[in-house]
């Protein structure tokens, strides 16, 4: 990576995020990079911002401070575009924000080196109410706060696969393995393999389980409710409101995030840390 101008996008809610952004902003800027700060944190430490719609043709990477919900909020930033996201943990998983604050500047010394790896995430793209919306971690149907089950009539390439008679179903790609899908008992799949998860949410039927397919399948959903609405959300921020008949699409997007790796541990090591493996009760 050929690395002189730096974006920087704070969830500007953490307690050290502005206070982090400041001090990696001038030491990029003491390295005679060019740095710009995302408005939102930039209103915080009261310097000119960039809106995010500009950010992403404006540099050549992103650093993000929060958890992985700010980090699938600059990847829609940078989406069509190779802009590289660094992620740099101030939540609690952080299964995308791989790099800690003790981390930040050894790591960005090894970015600004070359030394650092990529990892190309598949993304989806989801059809709702006639338009096309992007999705790294997952799509989510379901009947809202309501108790009732919803019927998910769902086909795979245009073959019927189950109505799913549950809470809900979750589409979701191996980045979104580790999210929702994982706490509702889906696979964990690794972010090489490209594929589609398909999780029912406490289905009625118990023999119903997640489906792993195909990158190029193409799904399609049609919601079955007998009362009220039922609504999709999309990486946990766009939510969309359904009505019975309402089909959603779902398929591999032309698009992808590159997520900069961390130089300190593999994806294993981070699995095997956040969720607590080996560790004695």
């Amino acid at each position: 990576m050929n690395i002189k101008r730096v974006g920087i996008v704070a969830n500007s809610d953490k307690e050290k995020a502005a206070e982090y952004s400041l001090r990696l902003g001038r030491w990029l800027s003491d390295r005679g990079l060019d740095v710009f700060f995302e408005e939102e944190i930039a209103g915080k430490l009261n310097v000119p911002g960039v809106s995010r719609n500009d950010l992403a043709s404006a540099v050549d990477m992103i650093v993000v401070f929060g958890g992985d919900g700010t980090l699938l909020m600059a990847a829609h930033i940078v989406m069509g575009s190779d802009v590289p996201v660094l992620g740099i943990n101030l939540g609690e998983f952080g299964f995308m924000t791989v790099v800690n604050l003790n981390e930040m500047l050894g790591t960005m010394e090894m970015i600004l080196k070359g030394e650092c790896g990529i990892s190309r995430r598949m993304m989806l793209s989801v059809s709702v109410e006639g338009a096309e919306y992007p999705v790294l971690n997952d799509v989510v149907i379901n009947r809202g706060n309501l108790s009732r089950m919803v019927n998910l009539e769902t086909f795979v390439d245009g073959k019927y696969l189950s109505t799913f008679k549950a809470d809900g179903l979750i589409v979701s790609t191996p980045t979104g393995s580790t999210a929702y899908s994982l706490s509702s008992g889906g696979p964990i799949i690794l972010p090489e393999l490209d594929s589609i998860i398909i999780n029912p949410i406490c289905p009625h039927t118990l023999t119903k389980r997640p489906i792993v397919l195909p990158p190029d399948s193409v799904i399609e959903v049609i919601v079955w409710t007998k009362k009220g609405e039922a609504f999709v959300t999309l990486d946990g921020q766009d939510l969309f409101v359904l009505k019975s008949g309402d089909r959603v699409g779902i398929r591999k997007s032309k698009n992808h995030i590159n997520l900069v790796e961390s130089p300190h541990r593999d994806y294993l090591e981070i699995l095997r840390t956040k969720l607590g493996w080996g560790e004695l009760p």
